[in-house]
């Protein structure tokens, strides 16, 4: 089986406030997206690396950074990697902005 993306439609541009997260559920997931202040868009699973899992689209957004609303777990937006001396990556998952909307990409197999 070959794994392919396919892109959800989460909205317009403009319903992502910017520099905080928004939940928007998708089959099977529940994905962080994030607006930044230069017009990027990053969408993360919406679930901390914290034991507890709380929702990463509560956390406070500094720089290319997001905060753990739990334990202040420092995540990159970029990459999902969870910053030291604490381990751990959350999912990140593709984003195309067209015609001012937001998509969202998941995998699928196909």
């Amino acid at each position: 089986m070959v794994a392919q993306t396919c892109y959800y439609d989460v909205g317009p541009l403009e319903d992502f406030p910017v520099q905080l997260g928004k939940t928007v559920h998708l089959p099977g997931r529940d994905i962080a997206v994030f607006r930044m202040t230069d017009g990027t868009v990053h969408a993360l699973e919406n679930r901390t690396a914290h034991i507890k899992g709380g929702p990463l689209a509560e956390g406070m957004v500094s720089g290319e950074f997001v905060y753990c609303p739990l334990r202040d777990l420092k995540i990159s937006l970029l990459t999902g990697e969870v910053q030291a001396p604490d381990t751990g990556t959350i999912a990140i998952f593709p984003i195309i902005l067209e015609q001012g909307r937001v998509w969202v990409g998941l995998p699928s197999v196909g």
